[in-house]
């Protein structure tokens, strides 16, 4: 059995944390007060109401309503290295040995910060979280929906320009249902031929049709959520052969109504199935969450075992957006502190 002292001690791969759903509300009162940005907030308490999501929204439109505190501050490059360190420092502390951080530029960028200085200000932040806690961290940058092709062009070369130092991919997130993947086809074809891996969000606020669209029409080598890829048995089965990875985030799921309740996720059939599932919190603050509690409710609610979770762990290693060396190294360091667990490999 898997114990909640073993699971906040297991080493974890996170491939789906987006960096403006990650802030500390404490951080947030300490820039709002540095930067005199007024917040409107009567103490730290309501701040973090503002910032953290319940456990079941009436829609998604209520759980995004979250974000808009966290960007206003996430506007200068001071709070966006203190954001990014802290971010990687809270992943380091749940023993999260590799994290992709993802973020859209363009956010960044209402008080005269370049898309350049965003990234490099991200990456500042990020590195020294690295150099502190000796776990691996990269950037994902994303292009908005409801962004014009000029501007998410602009995100895929300065993704190419940073690739390597810091930059391991390209996504696509949004207003999945307004403004489907088709619309997007040009922007990540001109990714795909820059070398760029792709992850697409998809199949969440739409059927498996847009999830078809993000592997054939814009590339995906994996799909963000996917939680409605069970409507589509034709969908499931190209999913399947292509073995694309899914960065399913379960409770964040469960809020934004992607799936009804918890019983609902697919995330179990999923994996008996032989999909290649992989296990994210998508939001750390906003879903008020972490590795550790996504492992506490696969294990209640969904019967996860440890062969389960070391299953999804290798799909993760697997799907990083990494050279084979460092594949390499993950699978060594988690097998070694696995065992140093006593908890035996697989047959």
């Amino acid at each position: 059995m898997v114990t909640t002292n073993l699971m906040r001690r297991l080493p974890k791969i996170e491939l789906h944390c987006h960096l403006d759903g990650s802030v500390r509300p404490a951080t947030a009162a300490e820039i709002a007060e540095e930067e005199g940005i007024e917040l409107s907030c009567r103490d730290l308490r309501d701040l973090t109401d503002r910032m953290t999501a319940p456990p079941s929204c009436s829609s998604l439109v209520e759980y995004l309503e979250r974000f808009e505190l966290p960007l206003l501050l996430m506007q200068s490059a001071s709070s966006l290295s203190r954001i990014a360190f802290e971010a990687a420092e809270d992943a380091a502390l749940d023993n999260v040995r590799y994290l992709e951080v993802r973020f859209a530029p363009h956010l960044h960028t209402r008080r005269g910060l370049t898309v350049e200085e965003v990234i490099e200000s991200v990456g500042s932040g990020l590195r020294a979280a690295e150099q502190k806690y000796g776990h691996c961290v990269r950037m994902i940058l994303i292009c908005m929906r409801h962004h014009g092709q000029m501007d998410n062009e602009e995100i895929v070369r300065a993704a190419a320009r940073y690739y390597g130092q810091g930059v391991v991919g390209v996504d696509l997130a949004g207003d999945e249902a307004g403004y489907p993947n088709e619309l997007h086809a040009e922007v990540f074809e001109l990714a795909d031929r820059l070398g760029l891996p792709i992850t697409i969000h998809a199949g969440e606020a739409a059927g498996a049709c847009s999830i078809r669209c993000a592997v054939e029409k814009l590339r995906a080598r994996r799909i963000g959520h996917g939680v409605r890829l069970q409507e589509d048995a034709e969908v499931t089965e190209l999913i399947r052969v292509k073995g694309i990875p899914l960065e399913l985030c379960v409770i964040s799921n469960v809020q934004t109504k992607a799936v009804s309740c918890m019983e609902a996720h697919p995330i179990r059939s999923y994996l008996d199935s032989g999909l290649l599932v992989t296990v994210n919190t998508d939001n750390p603050t906003v879903s008020g969450t972490n590795q550790t509690r996504e492992y506490e409710n696969l294990t209640r609610r969904f019967r996860f075992s440890a062969g389960d979770i070391r299953k999804v762990a290798g799909h993760a290693i697997n799907a990083a957006f990494v050279d084979e060396d460092r594949k390499r190294q993950l699978r060594e360091l988690f097998e070694r502190e696995w065992s140093e667990l006593g908890l035996a490999a697989e047959a």
